[in-house]
């Protein structure tokens, strides 16, 4: 079976070419394209959705290709594995040639049809057989729309394609008839999908180890006859699978007499499953019809009796609820029509009627509900949800409601889901625990965020329980100590998870890996919770005996310093206001949280803030350049929504201002900030001037409270301890890559709520000085940064060098100060008794050299113990005992106190030790040497030539000029790190990411330029509407993905609003015979300057005699320019004595003439396609 992740990626790229076919069949069919404008004006209506036409179509286009591409799959597998009689594309042996024979007889009965017909031809024999009826029903997505005959003849080429030794390319067949692929193949074809329904499938191992804590036992306590489990959230049916086996096996135990058909019914008739997902749906009932046939003993679908399979498509969160919810949101406004139409609403009110379960298990969705409607909804039938919270949440609550509640006269229904572990420490997370779970009989809690769980990135825990009063005073807890090292081989076999699952009937375990205690519940009945295991319970007993006070009884506020609401619009970077004319007074220094390190804000972007010194908000026009600039997102951002639940522009609110802004009335000047998502804690103390984003909360002391009082608390909150107690009560994210928590625990991102910090436990003694000094430092070491030398003037090596060696002393004295900072708190917590400060003259200790450091290493060297901490952050490999006896003596106690004393020694680790992890200063320097030379080539005398007139520039022409200039030679050579450079090759190296074309056809992938359509026809009904027309609601247009651009360089530059913020413009394809070099222009000009130097370098192009084909792109760039300069250059220009806007139109007017021209084709112009060499014989 050849079902690889290569028939994956193929697959997908077909799902794209059906979704173009199906775009272009749309558009080409008037009365289907005018029905579905008019289905989306009524989703519009009903506030179904707010997405802007070409949004919502070609949301439609994925969910039909994906139907159509997926549903070829399912007839692929069938004649593989002969399940069917017929074949339509391709199999084994004479059954290819049949497949064509078959097709030729077709089309001569019916010459008239196409290649789509004979697919459907396929599709209809899969709905005559009630297995395969759900995939091609009347509501499923093939439905909407189907593609052209040529795509149709596409996809059968693409099944019948053979390799090089005339094999098919993509065989189907498994003697096993496993289906597991068919699920996984459906969460990886199509983005749109997997995003929509947060599919992700439930390894086997751990969908065992669920049923073997609730279908286990459960049977143990009530007959097999009438026993019920239901999978709320079945997805393509892995838990329904695996309990139809069990449950087949235990009739033929129970009845070895019982025919085959018959026990085999037994078991259906005890499997329940619920997707929203229809296409999951479907997938889980053709596995499950497989997996029956072949518990039969039969092999065909066109033979085999049909089975009564309980797997139907619908909301689990709504349907059951109660008789007047059955309808969803029959309110009038028809929104039900959009939401149910796969739903079998007395099929689903039977199947999800409360209390009928002896077991519930799943894998519910982690994602939050972005959908308004239904977010409210949930809210309204699950007590539990509260704030921004996940699906886990109603989903927990729903799987204990559809258990059965004990009784006299039945025992409880038991529970078991793999679910996110966001709500144990977040916000959302307190009512599902301290209102809901603690009234409910919990067995078992299992963290599993350290275990390698396949396709799982988020962090999970397991829990099981029954829907019952609590019946002892203890739950069964497996705590994580250390994440899987690595990836297994075998996932199933993984330490982690073998100890798991090796070891959960064991209380008083522990290994490397976890701990399993039984944890008193009233533990359990408060939030947050922690679920870590080794020495941690005990550090954070004796840190609550010594708590003093909160942070939260001494500040002012915790939280955000304001929201904008709209980042890829406000925020800048260095020098794009002063390119672009944009008010530098309407800007601020914002600090954002991935930049708060070690004491420092290593960096800060330009960003619009047109507020007073109180935070009263200014009138754009007071800031006319950044109303320009502003002006092309204003429907995005008028349509921002707001606390009440409208619009901006519905309560008249500024379309420019901040989201959120408080005053801080009562506040001290003076501010602490901290990454909110870390691996370990950052506190830096600003004095003023800055702005931050929601990644920089805020910590802000009352009015009056002095630069001590702050001091002091910047010491404590950086300290090791402080670390500890944040992540004992913080949502862990999981390690790097954006999500699995595995590993070394040191490398897990961390959130840090302002809610966790109010509750940080205060000594009652805190220090000043060494917070203090840490404080001076960071302000010394910014002194001397590669940027900082950069900015004073013109680098050298000699600088850089000086500098980088001043950097590595103050780094030291601070990896010191650190260090003392941190054995003055274990005091001051009570973990030791024991004075182990030093008080002599600082030290300089590099990182590898602290005591954990070297305890660590014997870890390494006696035990075997595996860690990544020295390969990334060590400086030295053997213990700092700085050049004071008194100090070594100092390091040699603290060091035999982790050896002796397990509190301390929990401490002393990389979880919770500071990493000094700044990026290298190689890197560091070479980024500030690229600024320095960047900033040089943006010099007006570059772009404009004597007479004050844009010009673009080739490289060639550039590096005739700056190769005069032996400051900037000098600093390109450290650049490049060489001498007597190539500075046509080097520039070309240095400013190849630096521009974005100027047309968007260049940088805009083919899907997106309808995207870009939506754009200019949004600018086009605002210019309207700034006429006094009355244009109606302007749509929203679609954001962009990363996926739209060409070049990943543009996306940087662009963002999701295509917002310019790149130093230079290019030109491809306009280069002159005389000089080939890249061709740039200056981001900087305004729109008529771009005009006139793009509309200057055609007629250069047309003097060297260049093509009609080349001049068309260079004439849509100006045509594309026309409508800004018509709009902001329509006065009477001084400098040129005429209209711009005017003399704009009347150019683009008489090139098109000259070059006939029509603007359709000027608009539709691309690109030409990119042409391979062709393979050579062999």
């Amino acid at each position: 079976m050849t079902a690889t992740p290569q028939l994956t990626t193929d697959l997908q790229k077909l799902v794209l070419e059906v979704e173009d076919d199906l775009r272009a069949r749309l558009e080409a069919d008037p009365d289907r394209s005018r029905d579905w404008h008019e289905e989306h004006r009524q989703a519009m209506r009903a506030r179904r959705t707010a997405m802007a036409w070409t949004t919502w179509r070609d949301d439609r286009i994925v969910q039909a290709a994906v139907s159509w591409v997926l549903t070829t799959v399912f007839v692929r597998f069938a004649e593989d594995n002969e399940l069917v009689a017929p074949t339509w594309f391709t199999g084994p042996g004479e059954r290819r040639h049949h497949a064509v024979e078959a097709q030729l007889a077709f089309f001569r009965e019916r010459p008239v049809l196409t290649d789509r017909e004979w697919i459907e031809d396929a599709f209809e024999h899969l709905r005559s057989h009630p297995a395969t009826a759900g995939l091609v029903d009347d509501h499923a997505g093939l439905r909407l729309i189907s593609p052209s005959g040529q795509m149709a003849t596409r996809i059968i080429e693409f099944w019948r394609r053979l390799d090089d030794d005339g094999a098919v390319v993509h065989d189907l067949a498994d003697p096993e008839l496993s289906t597991r692929f068919l699920g996984d193949l459906y969460q990886d074809l199509s983005e749109h999908a997997r995003e929509t329904f947060a599919l992700l499938q439930t390894p086997e191992f751990v969908e065992e180890f669920i049923l073997d804590q609730t279908l286990t036992p459960a049977l143990e306590e009530r007959p097999l006859e009438g026993f019920k489990l239901i999978d709320p959230t079945c997805g393509s049916g892995h838990f329904l699978l695996g309990a139809f086996t069990r449950f087949n096996d235990l009739w033929a135990q129970k009845a070895p007499s019982m025919g085959a058909r018959e026990r085999v019914q037994k078991a259906l008739e005890s499997v329940y499953g619920v997707d929203i997902n229809a296409f999951a749906v479907a997938v889980a009932r053709f596995r499950l019809t497989i997996a029956a046939m072949q518990a039969c003993g039969e092999r065909s679908l066109d033979t085999a009796d049909a089975f009564d399979i309980h797997v139907e498509t619908g909301d689990s969160l709504i349907h059951g609820k109660a008789p007047d919810m059955l309808e969803g949101f029959s309110d009038g406004t028809g929104a039900d029509l959009f939401a149910y139409a796969t739903e079998d609403q007395q099929a689903l009110k039977e199947i999800l009627a409360p209390g009928q379960y002896d077991v519930v298990v799943g894998n519910p969705p982690y994602i939050t509900v972005k959908d308004k409607t239904l977010n409210e909804r949930y809210r309204e039938l699950y007590r539990t949800c509260k704030g921004k919270y996940a699906m886990t949440v109603p989903f927990m609550e729903r799987f204990f409601e559809l258990a059965k509640r004990s009784s006299s006269h039945q025992p409880a229904g038991w529970t078991g889901q793999i679910t996110s572990n966001s709500f144990m420490k977040r916000e959302f997370g307190s009512k599902i625990i301290e209102d809901f779970l603690s009234q409910l009989d919990l067995r078992s809690v299992i963290d599993t965020s350290g275990a390698y769980i396949p396709g799982h990135g988020t962090p999970t825990v397991i829990l099981v329980g029954r829907n019952d009063q609590p019946q002892s005073g203890t739950v069964r807890a497996v705590l994580g100590i250390r994440g899987e090292p690595g990836r297994p081989a075998d996932a199933s076999r993984g330490l982690v998870w073998s100890s798991i699952s090796g070891h959960v009937h064991e209380p008083g375990y522990e290994d490397e890996w976890v701990s399993v205690v039984d944890l008193e519940r009233q533990v359990l009945a408060a939030h947050p919770w922690s679920l870590t295991g080794g020495s941690a319970p005990a550090v954070a007993g004796r840190i609550e005996v010594a708590r003093h006070s909160n942070l939260g009884d001494i500040t002012y506020r915790i939280g955000v310093f304001g929201i904008m609401g709209a980042d890829d619009a406000m925020m800048l970077e260095d020098g794009v206001a002063e390119r672009t004319g944009r008010e530098t007074s309407a800007v601020s220094a914002l600090v954002v949280g991935d930049k708060v390190r070690d004491f420092s804000v290593t960096e800060t972007y330009p960003t619009w803030f047109p507020y007073t010194e109180n935070h009263a908000l200014r009138r754009i026009d007071e800031f006319p350049g950044w109303g320009r600039h502003l002006w092309r997102v204003r429907t995005e951002l008028g349509n921002r929504a707001t606390f009440s639940k409208q619009t901006y522009f519905a309560e008249g609110r500024p379309f420019y201002e901040w989201h959120q802004l408080p005053k801080d009335i009562g506040a001290s000047k003076l501010t602490l900030t901290f990454a909110f998502v870390a691996t370990h804690n950052h506190f830096v103390l600003d004095r003023g001037g800055k702005v931050f984003k929601q990644s920089a909360p805020v910590i802000k002391l009352p009015e009056g409270a002095t630069e001590e009082e702050h001091l002091a608390l910047l010491g404590v909150l950086n300290s090791s301890v402080a670390c500890f107690w944040l992540k004992q009560n913080s949502h862990n994210k999981g390690g790097p890559g954006g999500g699995s928590s595995k590993d070394e625990k040191w490398r897990d991102f961390y959130e840090f709520t302002g809610t966790v910090l109010r509750g940080l436990p205060l000594p009652g003694r805190l220090d000043i000085e060494m917070p203090r000094k840490l404080d001076a430092c960071a302000a010394e070491l910014a002194k001397h940064s590669p940027e900082a030398v950069a900015r004073a003037g013109v680098p050298s090596r000699a600088l850089m060098d000086r500098a980088r060696e001043c950097e590595r002393e103050i780094r030291g004295r601070m990896v010191f100060l650190q260090e003392e900072l941190d054995w003055f708190y274990y005091r001051a917590f009570g973990l030791i008794d024991e004075d182990l400060n030093y008080y002599g003259c600082a030290q300089c200790v590099r990182v590898g050299g602290r005591p954990f450091e070297e305890a660590l290493r014997h870890r390494v060297r006696d035990h075997g113990y595996v860690t990544r901490w020295f390969t990334e952050f060590a400086e030295v490999d053997r213990l700092d005992r700085g050049d004071s006896e008194e100090y070594g003596h100092v390091v040699n106690r603290r060091l035999d106190v982790i050896n002796s004393n397990p509190l301390v020694r929990w401490l002393e680790s990389p979880d919770f030790k500071r990493p000094w992890s700044a990026e290298t200063w190689e890197k560091r320097e070479r980024l500030a040497l690229r600024g320095w030379l960047l900033d040089r080539i943006e010099a007006r005398g570059h772009w404009f030539d004597r007479q004050g007139r844009p010009s673009v520039r080739s490289i060639g022409q550039l590096a005739d000029a700056l190769g005069r200039d032996e400051d900037f030679v000098s600093v390109l050579e450290l650049w490049a790190g060489q001498r007597d450079v190539d500075l046509v090759a080097t520039l070309t190296k240095l400013l190849t990411d630096e521009a974005v074309p100027y047309l968007a056809a260049w940088r805009l992938k083919e899907p997106a330029l309808r995207k870009w359509e939506a754009w200019k026809a949004t600018w086009d009904l605002q210019r309207r509407e700034d006429k006094g027309e009355k244009v109606g609601q302007i749509p929203v247009p679609p954001k962009y993905t990363t996926a739209d651009f060409r070049k990943q360089s543009y996306w940087s530059h662009r963002g999701k609003l295509d917002v310019p913020k790149e130093r230079f413009i290019s030109y491809p394809g306009a280069e002159l015979s005389t000089d080939r070099s890249m061709l740039l222009g200056w981001a900087g000009w305004n729109h008529a300057e771009q005009f006139l130097a793009l509309a200057s370098h055609m007629d250069r192009m047309i003097a060297d005699g260049a093509e009609d084909d080349r001049l068309v792109p260079v004439l849509a760039g100006l045509h594309e320019l026309l409508p800004w300069v018509q709009q902001w250059h329509a006065e009477l220009d001084p400098a040129y004595g005429v209209s711009l806007g005017d003399f704009a139109a009347q150019e683009v007017e008489q090139r098109r003439a000259r070059l006939a021209v029509a603007l359709d084709d000027l608009v539709a112009w691309r690109p030409p396609k990119a042409t391979r060499g062709r393979k050579k014989a062999s």
